[in-house]
């Protein structure tokens, strides 16, 4: 048995879109320690690869982080396969809020430092300390509230898409630089209820200690993260006071919340939520850019990118 992928991404994207079943998109994690992070990405591979699972899974001896696409008809046995192992009993789980049956097309599981890159020593904080957990329904009373300040936790590639409407977003490409700079937006706000939010929680558990760690009191997470927030408003017909989409680390890329759209093509500032990654391989970052910026520049990000990609397609005809 292979622990990794022995077919190209064409095959594997051509399999997925040919199944007749539907799959169920989710994501959990946990901070618990984990001695043997090897054995147990090797167990659940195993497993999972049996079952048909796909996805992207993160294991340290810190915990564990997945995003997964499940069978509907092999979910039963993947819940009771996680949840027989002692320390992912009951794990909770969030559910995609759009699914396509495409989130992903392929099983990938690594074994990592860390699940969530903080760039610090292990020992620089009580990563335990945490913040209060808030579910959906009281953050959403609090977001209101003239004492609180929320606060954005993820890259500014995410929030550029989608927030919550009055939210506080660092211009950051990446957690570990997301960290001090929080600190720095919030110097002056010592005095106020600080409300952490992300994608699914895993973040502010971290991102709420470590405030916490630096003499903030009142700090609070959103538990389940925009996904779980997004599921409960909708569930008591509440208007959402995230707006936008909310960005996914899968092939869908984000998700509608609402109709309001954010962001601009970053060739020529017309409004526009169109995400693609550059043409130009080397590159590949991701940017908005509208259709017709997009058929001009063949995809790439800038001239530059343009100019190499050029370059590149002329020596392959």
């Amino acid at each position: 048995m292979f622990l990794y992928n022995r077919v190209n991404k064409k095959e594997l994207r051509e399999k997925v879109k040919a199944e007749t079943f539907k799959r169920i998109t989710l994501s959990f994690y946990r901070y618990v320690n984990i001695e043997h992070p090897v054995n147990l990405r090797d167990e659940l591979y195993a497993y999972w690869q049996s079952l048909n699972v796909l996805g992207r899974i993160y294991v340290a001896k810190e915990g564990i982080n997945a995003q997964l696409s499940v069978p509907e008809h092999n979910f039963k046995a993947f819940e009771e396969h996680l949840y027989q192992i002692p320390i992912f009993k009951e794990v909770p789980f969030k559910y995609a809020i759009e699914d396509d049956n495409k989130s992903f097309f392929a099983l990938i599981m690594k074994v990592k430092k860390k699940i969530v890159a903080d760039g610090l020593k292990d020992d620089a904080f009580d990563t335990t300390n945490t913040g209060q957990r808030l579910d959906a329904l009281t953050f959403h009373k609090m977001v209101d509230e003239p004492e609180t300040v929320v606060v954005d936790m993820r890259n500014n590639y995410e929030s550029e898409v989608g927030r919550f409407y009055n939210a506080i977003c660092p211009d950051v490409k990446n957690f570990r630089d997301e960290l001090p700079k929080v600190l720095e937006v919030l110097e002056d706000k010592r005095d106020k209820n600080i409300l952490l939010y992300c994608t699914g929680g895993i973040r502010c558990e971290k991102a709420s200690a470590w405030l916490k760690h630096n003499g903030y009191e009142n700090v609070y997470q959103l538990h389940g993260g925009i996904i779980q927030y997004v599921h409960q408003v909708k569930k008591h017909g509440l208007e959402s006071k995230f707006i936008g989409k909310n960005f996914v680390f899968d092939e869908r890329l984000s998700e509608k919340v609402t109709d309001d759209i954010l962001s601009k093509c970053h060739c020529c500032g017309v409004v526009s939520e169109r995400q693609i990654n550059c043409s130009y391989e080397p590159c590949h970052t991701l940017h908005i850019q509208c259709e017709k910026c997009s058929e001009e520049r063949k995809g790439c990000c800038g001239d530059k990118c343009l100019a190499d990609y050029d370059k590149v397609m002329a020596n392959t005809i």
